[in-house]
């Protein structure tokens, strides 16, 4: 696995010879991951939210070619060979459902209907170590795509949440996954050492510095092995129509809210409690998730600036809890990664990670503990899941840019 820079500026380099693609003397663009910490499944909800980069990427390296077509070719999916198209002509919305193409479709797509004019093509080669499910490896991608395509273009963009709209729009618009703007926005702002913090109230970005030494703990993802369905396909999409359906089953009974986000104040939430607990139980508990989450929220930022990562891992695992229990989100390998790692001392906390079902989970642990963690895994989840025992991964991460851009390493 590719872990380094000029380690995956060579197998760009390499890549790009043997599929015939001129890359040398082009630049590489490098974009993050992300580890969310609050509130996970908040952005489509109307909540605030934290988190930051960490440091499993997506590496595209490019170079313009002088003409209106993009070459491109993914170390990751090699079968699908080089991906060829003119800027502006591409198949319809949600009909390459099975090919990573999508995704470069997808951004010529929606940046021609948003009216930017694409005329200079280039040839790229793209390898990342973003594990499937729970670190954003969509979102990661299509940034990077949107980004180099603008910026191959000439085109200079002022007001850096447009590129969070865009991406956004790439994946609900052209690929038909439901996202919300939760990963987009922390992979784009991430920075070194730094908390993102973002208020939906009037979509600012403003940084946290964690309170103590960041080399202290380490951010850990642990990949289950198994495959996760598109957010379309999965039961994402189910929790984020039932939170839709309650916000407009609260409305029509005069409840003034716009997400469940607004339910803050105790009085109103014991209200609704009241009246739907019974009718509407599975609805009531994704609200109290929502709700409880918020309250936890607070109390992980003023955490974190203080230094004091033991308490953002005990509400990082209380969050987990509420996932599982009252979200009803999360899926049996995660769990069982969670139940693992959660027996090692130096756990902080842990619980599943993105959009559910499939995909990883992640942990907070303390630096010196990571090790005894990744051998509690390698005995206890194949033990448990043998079926994904040669399929398994843990990524021990740190917090850092979200993305970067280098030059003269081609």
């Amino acid at each position: 696995m590719v872990t380094h820079d000029k380690e995956s500026a060579s197998v760009l380099n390499g890549m790009a010879k043997r599929n015939g693609l001129d890359i040398v003397g082009g630049k590489i663009r490098r974009s993050s991951s992300r580890f969310c910490l609050g509130v996970e499944h908040g952005d489509y909800n109307g909540t605030e939210l934290f988190g930051v980069g960490t440091d499993r990427f997506i590496w595209l390296g490019y170079k313009p070619n002088g003409t209106d077509k993009v070459r491109m070719f993914s170390g990751n999916f090699p079968d699908d060979g080089v991906v060829e198209f003119t800027l502006g002509d591409v198949p319809e919305p949600q009909s390459t459902p099975d090919s990573w193409a999508r995704f470069p479709y997808g951004v010529s797509y929606i940046l021609k209907r948003e009216g930017y004019e694409l005329t200079q093509g280039f040839d790229a080669v793209i390898y990342g170590n973003i594990p499937g499910g729970g670190m954003s490896r969509s979102a990661s991608l299509s940034l990077n795509l949107i980004l180099t395509m603008l910026e191959v273009n000439g085109i200079e963009m002022g007001d850096q949440l447009k590129i969070v709209d865009l991406a956004q729009a790439v994946e609900n618009d052209y690929i038909g996954s439901p996202c919300g703007q939760l990963d987009q926005i922390m992979i784009l702002f991430a920075k070194e050492g730094m908390g993102t913090h973002y208020n939906p109230a009037d979509r600012s970005i403003s940084y946290v510095p964690f309170g103590g030494d960041v080399d202290e703990f380490r951010i850990v993802g642990l990949d289950t092995g198994t495959d996760r369905p598109g957010l379309e396909k999965s039961t994402y999409k189910v929790r984020r129509t039932e939170c839709d359906d309650f916000v407009k089953l609260l409305q029509a009974g005069g409840y003034e809210i716009e997400s469940l986000a607004d339910v803050k104040d105790e009085q109103l939430y014991g209200k609704i409690m009241e009246q739907f607990g019974e009718s509407h139980a599975d609805l009531c508990d994704r609200l109290t998730y929502i709700y409880k989450a918020q309250k936890r929220f607070y109390e992980m930022m003023e955490a974190w600036k203080k230094g004091n990562i033991k308490r953002v891992g005990e509400i990082f695992r209380e969050d987990g809890i509420g996932l599982r229990d009252e979200y009803k989100i999360s899926g049996p390998e995660l769990e069982t990664m969670c139940d693992v790692v959660r027996s090692v001392e130096g756990v902080l906390g842990e619980r599943m990670l993105g959009g559910g079902d499939k995909g990883a989970s992640g942990a907070i642990v303390k630096a010196d503990a990571v090790d005894e963690m990744k051998k509690a895994v390698d005995v206890g989840y194949p033990r448990s899941r043998p079926d994904y025992a040669d399929k398994y991964a843990v990524h021990s991460c740190k917090v850092v840019d979200g993305m970067k851009v280098m030059d003269g390493l081609l």
